[in-house]
């Protein structure tokens, strides 16, 4: 239950928050890069927009020049006014009317023959033309007689005493101004605003801007085209991007698997070295409760031995006294190693130091290794090392270790011993060129009763480990099949 729980929330954390806090932030990033792409496609709506315009009232502008150069060559001829006026207008779809004011604003031609009936001179941009002497522009539709919608431009015509003698005033036709406008973009929600910030004008009849808008000024009008921008399609974001979803749960499912299989796999090693733990803590309390019961016959057995050795002095009664006084030893010795694994923490550790004990070990090294036609070479620093530990469990130890590589090397070779202090740490490192042992080898020497040696207990080694990590020390071991073996033992100096 408890590892299902685990299980769960650790599928929780790599793979639900996650896909839940990428996809906002993706989708996030998905919905701002819309509203820039939409924002970028209104300024270019507006720009294009704001282009035409200008140029359709820059050519109204034009034409309106050329209409007050040709009225004031024919001042004093009123039916050639009528005519040029009715020609410009059936010239120009974009005139809704077209009519010439005096100086106060009355009627005095026209494009029909009412026009004398129309009085526009109380509209605000009569009168403001008629004061400013300059060009405006109605800021409001007006509806004519028929129905149709206009917007007023007026423009004064002013004489070389610079007094105002008459006012051209046109009308154009919104419809025509916004059919112009929706051949160039017919799904963009525009409209026209006056400088009272007011919408005097929309694009698509019937609709309604909001505030989120682009704002692009007319050059010769004090007017602002407004483009309403899009709103993101979140729904057309979700399908378009998916397999981007898709792509994330996949991947964080992948490195929910790896994690599970990492984790399974240090339970497996942690199972392995509990199992290993458990093995010595069995071969502690068997020592424990058993060593001093075996020493105490086996004392008796080998004094026995003794004296019947001194009493029965036949060669083969001899033979056999030697036989079981070595079996002795090798029992004694088994029995020295379970007392060390049954008791690792009952022990009086001292100052001691590494270059004496080596000098004390060497007599034993050199002479195994003359038996074993080996060159044995030593590698010590001059200043003393000390360390915290027992040194006769340190020479039990290097004595176990040199051995290994002595009896690695069965046709001879080389064993060399070095000491080398790095920082805090004094590192032993003992080399041979023996036989060496392979990978699978090499992952169980440190098992209790693990040995390939057909005399072997399997407890040297471990003995030895046991030891060095009593005295908060690390031992490595390193060997290549026909190569050799290298082993490092690691212990803090005791300064």
């Amino acid at each position: 239950m408890k590892i299902n729980t685990k299980k769960k929330l650790l599928y929780f954390a790599i793979v639900i928050v996650p896909i839940i806090i990428t996809s906002i932030l993706f989708f996030n990033y998905q919905i701002n890069k819309e509203e820039t792409n939409n924002k970028t496609h209104a300024e270019w709506v507006a720009s294009i927009h704001q282009r035409q315009w200008d140029s359709y009232i820059n050519k109204i502008v034009s034409t309106l020049n050329i209409l007050s150069l040709s009225i004031q060559t024919n001042i004093d001829s009123p039916e050639e006014i009528d005519q040029l006026l009715r020609k410009v207008f059936t010239n120009e779809r974009i005139y809704g009317g077209l009519f010439l004011l005096d100086n106060n604003g009355k009627t005095i031609a026209g494009v029909n023959d009412t026009y004398d009936s129309i009085d526009i001179s109380d509209e605000d941009y009569i009168v403001e033309v008629v004061n400013s002497k300059d060009l405006v522009i109605s800021n409001k539709e007006e509806v004519l007689s028929n129905g149709q919608k206009v917007i007023g431009i007026a423009m004064p015509i002013v004489n070389q005493h610079n007094r105002l003698d008459s006012i051209i005033t046109a009308y154009l036709r919104v419809d025509y101004l916004i059919n112009i406008t929706k051949m160039l973009s017919s799904e963009e929600n525009i409209a026209i605003m006056n400088d009272q910030k007011e919408r005097i004008l929309y694009i698509n009849e019937g609709a309604t801007i909001g505030e989120n808008v682009i704002s692009t000024p007319i050059d010769r009008l004090p007017w602002t085209i407004v483009v309403e921008l899009a709103e993101p399609n979140i729904w057309n974001i979700v399908k378009s991007k998916i397999w981007i979803l898709l792509f994330f749960i996949v991947i964080f499912h992948l490195f929910y698997m790896i994690i599970v299989l990492y984790y399974q796999r240090k339970t497996r090693e942690e199972e392995a070295k509990q199992n290993e733990i458990q093995k010595l803590e069995l071969v502690g309390n068997l020592a424990a409760s058993s060593a001093h019961e075996i020493r105490n016959p086996l004392t008796g057995i080998k004094g026995l031995i003794q004296l019947l050795s001194e009493k029965y002095q036949d060669q083969q009664d001899q033979l056999y006294f030697s036989i079981i006084q070595k079996e002795i030893m090798r029992i004694n010795e088994i029995v020295s190693q379970f007392l060390i694994l049954g008791k690792p923490t009952a022990q009086i550790k001292d100052k001691m130091n590494i270059k004496s004990i080596i000098a004390e070990l060497n007599p034993l090294i050199i002479s195994e290794a003359n038996l074993y036609n080996v060159k044995y070479i030593e590698k010590i620093p001059e200043q003393d090392i000390y360390i915290l530990g027992i040194a006769d469990q340190m020479k039990q130890v290097l004595l176990n270790l040199t051995k290994n590589a002595l009896e690695a090397m069965e046709n001879g070779g080389q064993l060399e011993l070095s000491v080398q202090r790095i920082h805090s740490n004094v590192m032993i490192t003992i080399i041979d060129n023996g036989i060496g042992m392979s990978s699978q080898q090499l992952k169980k020497i440190f098992e209790p009763f693990h040995t390939s040696k057909e005399t072997g207990t399997g407890l040297g080694l471990v003995v030895c480990k046991r030891i060095i990590e009593s005295f908060n020390g690390e031992i490595h071991i390193s060997s290549r099949e026909k190569k050799g073996t290298k082993v490092n033992i690691i212990l803090p100096i005791m300064e």
